[in-house]
């Protein structure tokens, strides 16, 4: 079965005209690239297209792709380039902190009887909060280093960077989600008293 195969021999036998094997390769990797794309683009919408243009990309230019890096460095970078063209042409603004959205999800959480269920599903929703809340950048950094667990090696590969900066913008994006997650949590504190 080809989902049991590696990227490299997904990349071979898709290169060789077997299309169901780059159909495994975006299945394997769409729901990261579609987080990433969604960490830049900030719009369901415009992830979905910046999503879709770093598939074609990638499939386009999949010939070109050496081995020298995993696979998933190599597409993540096109997603980093594909996402900063798209927001450049789009010339969107980041979103205010304290944006209409913002304050409608904090009014329909989710509630359920299972406290440790909802203890983890609140962590998790003030956690993409404010990785919503970050620059792209930050975002990005944040979301390919834990959910990507990609090294720092291979996001400043996939960025463009030297690892030490990667290092640096990894260091001061922790520390603005901190503050991001303690103002977010100082609020839902003083809702609940």
């Amino acid at each position: 079965m080809q989902s049991k195969l590696s990227d490299t021999e997904l990349i071979e036998q898709t290169l060789a005209g077997n299309q169901a094997a780059y159909a495994d390769l975006v299945k394997r990797h769409q729901r990261f690239v579609f987080t990433l794309a969604m960490r830049f683009a900030k719009v369901r919408e415009d992830a979905e297209e910046i999503a879709q243009d770093c598939f074609i990309k990638a499939y386009r230019s999949l010939a070109s792709f050496q081995g020298q890096s995993k696979f998933s460095t190599w597409l993540y970078s096109i997603v980093y380039t594909t996402a900063m063209t798209f927001l450049r042409k789009k010339r969107v603004d980041t979103d205010s902190i304290d944006d209409e959205n913002t304050i409608i999800q904090l009014e329909n959480r989710p509630s359920g009887y299972d406290v440790n269920n909802v203890e983890n599903k609140s962590r998790s929703f003030y956690l993409n909060q404010a990785i919503d809340q970050l620059l792209p950048d930050d975002a990005a950094i944040i979301t390919m280093f834990y959910k990507g667990e990609q090294s720092l090696e291979e996001i400043a590969q996939a960025l463009g960077m030297e690892a030490n900066t990667v290092k640096v913008k990894l260091f001061r994006a922790r520390q603005r989600l901190k503050e991001k997650l303690e103002r977010n949590l100082k609020y839902e504190a003083k809702e609940l008293i």
